[in-house]
């Protein structure tokens, strides 16, 4: 399949809403209710992102309600750690659910229905192990068999679907299968397991239960609890509708029953968004937690600095389609971006620091100077910072044989200093290696803010900060945690396409001293080098930042 590549913002298709106007309309429903279900058994990632975004975009607009439902099926894989990162993830990118459901809430009415089925004559209880039944189950070409336990007796299978219930059995023993077509053409039809036994504790319902109802059983049944009219999923489950209609129907759910409508899932270039990859990056060491800056998970690009409103804008600019495509990561990186040039205030930061001395700027002298916080938003006010003798400013604001348009210090060189005054470098030092580790600059007193009494203009101009009251820190420049478009392709280990130099530590950083009282977070815009947010590990005693984005894309 050709894979599209998606690198500008497209306006969001709007076939769902096609289809739930025309229920509407029909008379099929007569409100709107969506719900985000994810399974508690790991951090939600840039996908989910997505998936949100179309469930609780779509109950505003028809001013419905989206509940948030935690599907936790399956007792070996989920924990109270995740559901609670999931609901904290879903406040933070702005959205309100209506209520929080757990499906393990509907565990009694889902056994209800799974006895009704064998009732009908539609379950059966199944002695043959997984192999067997995945041997049975046929091909895309070939029919099915009968299970030769397909055909017992309803007595027998309620008894034994009850001594299943109450631990007479070990697990992978005995499952209770549906009963509908094992020559269908769709495998999903092809009497789909719907419980199976599981002997350990559930992280809400403890022990009281050793069977388990399968997701494509609980689902369909979940939704008709709760009321939910349209079903959102990605288009892996679009083969599995059939089954959730069929649970719907033969369950004798209340009417009108939910519809399930399929989207194409988000698949973005240079990061993986699979539970299982992502925990294996995790538990090996590869990443610092499921929040590491570098991965796509809500919480890392939390830390990261990532802003809600740009992720949401991220989603609405891919759109939602039924076309496979693969959408390119520097869309996200622009609303990024885009965000943060129209909303982070400006400082100034050095973040690898050369001195600069002030020959002729009067010894134990200190000014400060009025700059803006936001150079297009007047109402943010301004902020003052110090100037004195000494300062500090990036090394590569210094060569000594300068490159062709080189407008920074050079030996001869007048550059303007960042909302301060004129300054000519007129000498270096250097170490026994040949470093330099200081320049040495002459000022224009008359060049106060970029004035000059004869009007000259100079073509550079950097920034800088105090070296009597600046601030150090720890600067953490992420990059991309993959140096490969496509990590997920199984042909290497996940561990050959990570990228060596995603995270590069800069621990002399220095950052102007009127930045007080940061809290884990907080974004701003360096001036010249980027924006980047306080790391949640940060403290007084040691401030830290993550870079978040350069100030443009280096990536094509």
């Amino acid at each position: 399949m050709e894979e599209k590549t998606l690198n500008a913002p497209a306006a969001p298709s709007n076939f769902i809403h096609d289809f739930i106007d025309a229920d509407l309309e029909s008379g099929a429903y007569d409100h709107v209710q969506t719900r985000f279900p994810p399974e508690p058994n790991g951090y939600l990632h840039i996908g989910h992102a997505k998936a949100i975004y179309i469930n609780f975009y779509t109950s505003e607009k028809y001013n419905g309600i989206c509940n948030l439902r935690m599907d936790d099926t399956n007792p070996g894989k989920e924990d109270t750690e995740y559901a609670d990162a999931i609901a904290e993830d879903i406040k933070w990118l702005g959205y309100n659910y209506a209520n929080l459901y757990h499906a393990s809430d509907y565990f009694d009415y889902m056994y209800e229905k799974a006895i009704l089925l064998i009732k009908k004559g539609l379950a059966y209880v199944d002695d043959l192990s997984a192999d067997e039944i995945r041997e049975y189950r046929g091909t895309l070409t070939e029919p099915g068999k009968n299970s030769p336990y397909r055909e017992r007796s309803i007595e027998e299978n309620l008894d034994l679907f009850d001594r299943m219930t109450k631990g007479e059995f070990a697990d992978g023993e005995k499952v209770l299968r549906a009963k509908i077509d094992m020559a269908s053409p769709n495998m999903n039809m092809r009497d789909p397991v719907i419980y199976r036994i599981a002997h350990m504790s559930h992280f809400r319902q403890g022990d009281k239960w050793c069977v388990y109802p399968m997701y494509d059983f609980a689902h369909p049944l979940e939704d008709a609890c709760e009321g939910v009219t349209h079903s959102l999923c990605s288009l892996e489950f679009e083969n599995h509708r059939p089954l959730y209609d069929w649970v719907c129907r033969e369950c004798e759910v209340d009417k009108p029953a939910p519809r399930q409508i399929e989207f194409a899932r988000l698949n973005l270039n240079y990061c993986v968004t699979s539970k299982r990859r992502c925990l294996y990056l995790v538990n090996n060491g590869y990443v610092d937690g499921w929040d590491d800056p570098r991965m796509v998970t809500i919480s890392g690009m939390r830390r990261r600095g990532f802003p809600p409103a740009a992720i949401r804008d991220f989603c609405a600019r891919i759109g939602i389609s039924k076309a496979y495509s693969v959408v390119d990561f520097g869309l996200l990186e622009a609303c990024v971006r885009d965000d943060l040039n129209e909303n982070a205030p400006r400082a100034m930061a050095v973040l690898r620091p050369l001195k600069v001395i002030i020959d002729n700027y009067p010894e134990g002298q200190t000014e400060e100077i009025e700059v803006e916080v936001h150079p297009k938003k007047p109402e943010m006010g301004t902020r003052k910072v110090t100037f004195s003798r000494e300062l500090f400013i990036e090394q590569d604001d210094f060569m000594i044989e300068p490159a062709k348009k080189y407008r920074r210090f050079y030996p001869g060189n007048e550059v303007r200093l960042k909302g301060a005054y004129y300054a000519t470098c007129t000498s270096f030092e250097t170490d026994d290696d040949g470093n330099v580790t200081c320049i040495h600059v002459e000022y224009d007193p008359e060049s106060k803010g970029g004035e000059t009494p004869d009007g000259r203009k100079v073509k550079g101009t950097i920034h800088w900060v105090n070296a009597a009251d600046c601030i150090p820190a720890e600067v953490r420049l992420y990059d991309r945690l993959f140096n490969v478009p496509n990590p997920s392709d199984p042909a290497e280990p996940l561990e050959n396409y990570l990228n060596p130099n995603s995270l590069e530590v800069l621990a002399g950083a220095v950052i102007e001293g009127g930045l007080v009282d940061l809290k884990p977070g907080d974004t701003f815009q360096f001036m010249r080098k980027g924006y980047y947010t306080v790391d949640k590990y940060s403290t007084e005693d040691k401030l830290i930042f993550n870079r978040t984005v350069d100030l443009n894309s280096s990536w094509k």
